[in-house]
């Protein structure tokens, strides 16, 4: 049917308890709609009808899209897309990355869902997709809950083609739709830039694949948010104030009960080691050298971050893996005080080890997850510090020990390639990371241009 006898509407918005746009069109005298979540989308939708028809494209009146759009239709959904790439990338990730490729592909499916008839409520689609479909063993190896069933099924036919997103304004749409949280308000920088790595990547996959020639997302100028990549220096604890939290964590729960003692050498691995907990948590006997005086050894190559069942091939709640960003079997020397000596060596006395030589455990001896020390540790706080400073940012993460005691080292005058060696980093992100955790650097360099200037006086 030729164009001439195509006639678009205008975008109308629908009264419903949720926003949605129809585009309404007729072809020799057919009346067809699409609906659209924003008007945005609505509006490039009705301008692509009208460019084909003024372009004197064939109408298929069946359909009632141009030639263009029809080849389009037919093409792989975006959802379908996914699937696959979750098939590539699951086998060889971590599971904290699984979970973020996780979360990353549920945002972009929900923002290219179109509007269909019988949509289900959003969180039982978000619920969905999150729990089954982009979860392996994936949604077609496993028996579903029929309402997960029919939201999944609803998902793929509603799914926008995935070479839509080769149009810069249904891409630029996506890429706004990530700075959103489920509340509408936005999403933290770093959350941001995640989903957006994911899409990124997810689509250089399908340039391998042969659906797009380039990427389409990199060519849109898109003004990703600032991550702040300094430490705090208000979350630096001095050796008074740690050593305060410290004996403060042996308070927690009770002497009986030992809640809070079978951890303080957990976190004094954090602040006297600069051990990330993940790999506190991983410790066992074996990796330790601790002489009767003087300064002691920890051999790292093992951690055990808290991750959900569902990502690990495992099925436990913790994962054991090497080191971060370090082979597999790579091992960390990390050389401690006789503080830290004398701590480890008094817990190993009164609580042993578990029965594969970890050091420390719940009170179940299972193994410690982070809900578990971070309770602690909130507890800790209130008992050692002042009220305006448990309101303030001071050590307010146990993460921050491990700030705590980068920031001491590179202050106390220790050579930065030694202290990124000990930390498992490099030096340019330790010395771009804790560059306002130095105190006096300012007061040097003005030392050292004043000698140097005098020389020439």
């Amino acid at each position: 049917m030729k164009s001439l006898d195509v006639k678009v509407w205008g975008v109308r918005k629908r009264n419903t308890k949720k926003s949605s746009y129809d585009v309404r069109w007729t072809v020799a005298g057919n009346v067809f709609s699409e609906q659209f979540r924003t008007k945005g989308l609505a509006d490039h939708y009705r301008s692509k009808l009208l460019q084909a028809a003024h372009a004197g494209e064939e109408f298929d009146t069946g359909t009632g899209l141009p030639d263009s759009m029809v080849e389009k239709a037919a093409s792989m959904t975006w959802y379908a897309f996914a699937l696959k790439y979750l098939a590539m990338k699951w086998p060889h990730a971590a599971p904290n990355t699984r979970n973020g490729i996780n979360e990353s592909l549920t945002a972009v499916t929900m923002a290219l869902l179109d509007e269909r008839p019988g949509q289900p409520p959003e969180d039982l689609i978000r619920r969905a997709l999150r729990n089954w479909a982009f979860v392996l063993p994936g949604p077609d190896e496993r028996d579903l809950p029929p309402d997960v069933a029919n939201a999944l099924h609803w998902v793929a036919k509603a799914s926008r083609p995935l070479s839509d997103l080769g149009d810069a304004a249904i891409g630029r749409a996506v890429l706004d739709s990530l700075r959103l949280k489920l509340d509408g308000t936005a999403a933290a920088a770093e959350t941001v830039r995640r989903k957006r790595r994911t899409l990124v990547n997810a689509l250089h996959y399908a340039v391998d694949l042969g659906e797009f020639k380039e990427n389409p997302i990199t060519s849109i100028r898109w003004k990703k948010p600032k991550v702040v990549g300094e430490v705090d220096p208000r979350v630096v604890a001095n050796p008074v104030q740690a050593r305060s939290l410290l004996t403060a964590v042996s308070y927690v729960g009770g002497y009986g009960r030992a809640r809070g003692r079978r951890l303080v050498g957990l976190f004094a691995c954090m602040y006297y080691g600069a051990l990330r907990p993940a790999e506190a948590v991983g410790l066992t006997n074996a990796d330790l050298k601790l002489p009767e005086t003087g300064w002691g050894t920890l051999l790292l190559n093992r951690t055990r971050p808290s991750v959900g069942k569902q990502w690990t091939d495992s099925g436990e709640t913790h994962d054991d893996r090497g080191l971060k960003n370090r082979p597999s079997e790579e091992v960390r020397l990390v050389p401690v005080p006789p503080q830290l000596v004398t701590l480890l060596r008094q817990h190993l006395d009164t609580f042993g080890t578990a029965e594969d030589g970890r050091l420390f455990t719940n009170e179940r001896g299972g193994v410690v997850g982070s809900s578990t020390y971070y309770r602690v540790w909130q507890e800790a706080r209130a008992l050692a510090l002042p009220p305006a400073a448990v309101a303030s940012p001071l050590a307010a993460r146990p993460y921050d020990l491990r700030h705590s005691a980068l920031s001491t080292w590179l202050n106390s005058g220790v050579d930065p390639t030694e202290v990124a060696e000990r930390a498992g980093n490099s030096v340019e992100v330790l010395l771009s990371r804790y560059a306002k955790c130095i105190d006096g650097r300012q007061e040097i360099a003005n030392r050292k241009i004043e000698d140097l200037l005098r020389e020439y006086e």
